[in-house]
């Protein structure tokens, strides 16, 4: 520890009381301060990974003059990421008469839990569902109920009494938080981490001024946002930093700000309202982004952390390649926008200098066809958007834009079909082995713009250049798909390692695109993703 580098005093709200706590080191786990510092045991620590969500708790944040509440998993969340929140764990739930909350007694009618190590994260898991949907008049459907508790793992129930639960919990009597008073006591709490003329091991700047500032005095700081990954470098390879930068309460990066030709995703977005954003946009992306990770991972990652991060096998960056992403990097100097697959040199090594930041993701909204002169049918490239995100452009209605279907879905001529595939051992919250985007433009019956981007086949994202050479200009039949496939799978020269061989992802990289084509044609039911849970009445 860097003995010139204060520690801040972290304040949090849990049960509605103040907390503060001092001498906390920057690397020390919100799980470690919960069960080691607090004797807060009810939550639990399995995987120490994210994976598993035994460790799951639930932290609000006044956004737009109300709560938002997200289930989070504290193992991997650094303890001074929580300064000036509020915090849920298990012991909260139940009122002081001892009477319990609808998602614990939802779980006692349902017989939700049977060795009971993994109920606690269960339990706030439903507590986050219970607050975001049930307390805002929304139904928990069953195909809800497993997206929200897809970060939660059981080896005892086989899930179908935690998800009876799930639904059970909206015919228990009502319980409500008080928000106005939370809301009240959050705002009295003024977070220290601002002061950059203090030298904080743990810094948390509150403008984009300020973040540029303490980035360019503090090049050697470990940048976080979000710490999904991160988290793991200190649970799993037990590192330690003596000074961390987060990103994740910078106004400005906070927000996805609409334009007519692109959206601008600040880096600070959380995974969940990032792929919110582009899932308004492309509604056909909606079953990928669910299978993201699980919820609590997606509730604290930021898409530019995973962006920057630049893990060959990340899932944001193959789709973002193909759709023909770019990002924005700042310092005190200026900025620079990049195509996305540019950012990256090499493994986990990028072109960002010491004093940069990855501020902002920028993805172009959906071509739609314009009937062009003596061409009707035929799509017109609309205008290019700005170089940043000025406000020069006005915002557009996103209820406007339809989605952007396959053939046997509303084929339209010139409208861009778009098909992400993850490839993975487990079908929810696992890591890719292969994930595959294709985004074509048919025009008069061929091919006349292919966008393909690919992770797990090279030691970065990538796009498949050669593969869009091969399509581009050529007819949509099988025998270019065909000749493309054989492309495709030559194009890389993928790694073998433990989730699957590297001739293993050659083949799949091609079948992926044969499957493309297919849905290209009008077959369905040809994946997992067709599979829809029949609605179950507790």
């Amino acid at each position: 520890m860097d003995i010139q580098s204060p520690l801040k005093i972290i304040q949090f709200i849990r049960g509605g009381e103040l907390v503060s706590l001092a001498n906390v080191p920057p690397s020390r786990t919100l799980l470690e301060v919960l069960r080691e510092d607090l004797g807060l045991t009810g939550t639990k620590e399995g995987c120490g990974e994210g994976d598993c969500g035994a460790c799951t708790v639930v932290v609000g944040q006044a956004e737009g003059g109300r709560m938002a509440y997200r289930a989070v998993n504290s193992c991997i969340k650094l303890a001074h990421s929580l300064d000036g929140q509020a915090l849920w764990t298990v012991e909260d739930l139940a009122a002081t008469d001892g009477s319990l909350h609808p998602a614990q007694e939802a779980m006692v009618q349902c017989h939700g839990s049977q060795c009971g190590f993994c109920t606690p994260g269960f339990v706030m898991s439903l507590f986050g569902m219970y607050q975001n949907h049930v307390c805002q008049g929304k139904a928990i459907t069953r195909e809800l109920a497993q997206q929200d508790l897809s970060g939660n793992l059981c080896r005892c129930t086989g899930y179908r009494p935690i998800l009876d639960a799930a639904q059970q919990m909206a015919a228990l009597p009502p319980v409500k938080l008080d928000e106005a008073d939370l809301l009240s006591k959050l705002e009295l709490l003024t977070p220290t981490s601002h002061r950059l003329d203090a030298d904080l091991a743990y810094k948390s700047p509150r403008s984009l001024a300020a973040l540029l500032e303490a980035r360019a005095a503090h090049p050697e700081a470990q940048l976080v946002a979000g710490c999904t990954d991160v988290g793991l470098w200190v649970t799993k390879m037990h590192r330690q930093f003596d000074q961390v930068l987060d990103i994740t309460q910078v106004q400005e990066l906070r927000h996805v700000e609409h334009y007519p030709h692109h959206i601008a995703i600040g880096a600070a977005v959380t995974l969940s309202d990032a792929f919110a954003a582009l899932v308004a946009d492309r509604p056909q992306l909606q079953t990928f982004t669910a299978r993201f990770a699980g919820l609590p991972v997606r509730n604290a990652g930021t898409l530019g952390g995973n962006v920057a991060n630049g893990s060959p096998i990340g899932d944001s960056m193959p789709l973002l390649i193909a759709l023909g992403a770019s990002v924005v990097l700042m310092s005190q100097r200026g900025h620079r926008e990049l195509p996305l697959e540019a950012l990256y040199t090499g493994y986990r090594k990028n072109v960002m200098a010491p004093d940069e930041v990855l501020a902002w993701v920028k993805v172009p909204k959906p071509e739609r066809p314009h009937p062009l002169p003596g061409g009707e049918g035929k799509s017109q490239r609309a205008p290019a958007p700005s170089p940043l995100r000025g406000g020069e452009e006005e915002e557009v209605n996103q209820s406007a834009l339809a989605p952007s279907p396959l053939r046997g879905e509303g084929w339209g001529e010139g409208q861009e079909l778009l098909r992400v595939y993850k490839i993975s051992k487990r079908y929810d919250d696992d890591i890719s082995a292969v994930c595959l985007a294709v985004n074509l433009q048919i025009e008069a019956g061929a091919v006349a713009r292919a966008s393909i981007g690919a992770g797990g086949v090279a030691a970065t994202p990538v796009r498949a250049l050669q593969t869009e050479a091969a399509l581009t200009g050529q007819p949509w039949t099988l025998q270019t798909v065909q000749q493309a496939i054989n492309t495709l799978r030559t194009e890389f020269s993928p790694i073998s390692d433990m989730r699957a061989s590297g001739a293993y992802r050659s083949e799949v990289l091609g079948n992926l695109l044969q499957r493309f084509w297919l849905e290209s044609q009008g077959l369905q039911q040809i994946n997992l993703e067709s599979f829809v849970l029949e609605e179950v009445t507790p």
